[in-house]
């Protein structure tokens, strides 16, 4: 929320501040606030939701899930079950996740979101959940079949208390079905895979 009330002064100060310098020597009601259209069209092109935007609409429904988790390299996965609703939100612009489950014999939520920057040109994502108090946020670009979806994320290690390097796939199956791994640093500071989500479209 502060991130958004920060941007929307900004771009006020951005409009009013050349306006200001104008009416300094004239009468209010004597100059009109200018208009780039330049600005405009850039600004207009960077709001509107576009083709990868689109992709992510595989994603969009009610889902069942079966959780896979390895605690460590080379160990027997604990196996979970949940349910995850995900749907457009700001038309079009964002996918919004609610997960719902359970994990470790404890109930479990999870808020999740995934859009695209049309400016940066890459997705993004954030995650929170009901077992932590951070939020984990991750970048990442898709292949160009539109199947195989990599990102890169951070989240803090409560272990050491810093950021630990988090590697994610998804990989798209058909449109009821799509998976998504989770890659960690182990022990050995190598990566492995600590869970797996299988997705199935809810009938």
């Amino acid at each position: 929320m502060k991130i958004k009330v920060h941007l929307a002064a900004a771009l006020l100060c951005a409009f009013a501040f050349p306006v200001l310098g104008q009416h300094d020597h004239a009468h209010p009601h004597d100059a009109k606030a200018p208009m780039d259209p330049a600005m405009m069209e850039a600004m207009a092109k960077a709001g509107t939701p576009s083709d990868p935007h689109k992709k992510l609409d595989v994603f969009a429904g009610t889902w069942d899930t079966t959780i896979s988790m390895w605690m460590a390299p080379g160990t027997d996965p604990m196996s979970h079950k949940g349910k995850s609703t995900n749907a457009w939100i700001m038309d079009g612009r964002y996918l919004e996740q609610r997960f719902e489950g359970e994990m470790m014999g404890m109930p479990f939520t999870g808020l999740g979101y995934t859009g695209y920057d049309n400016v940066k040109k890459q997705y993004f994502g954030t995650w929170m959940d009901s077992m932590s108090t951070g939020m984990m946020t991750s970048t990442g670009s898709v292949s160009a079949d539109g199947k195989t979806y990599t990102f890169d994320a951070s989240m803090a290690d409560p272990m050491t208390g810093k950021d630990a390097p988090i590697k994610e796939k998804i990989i798209v199956t058909d449109a009821d079905h799509h998976t998504m791994e989770m890659w960690t640093p182990g022990p050995d500071g190598k990566m492995y895979k600590m869970m797996e989500i299988a997705y199935s479209r809810k009938k």
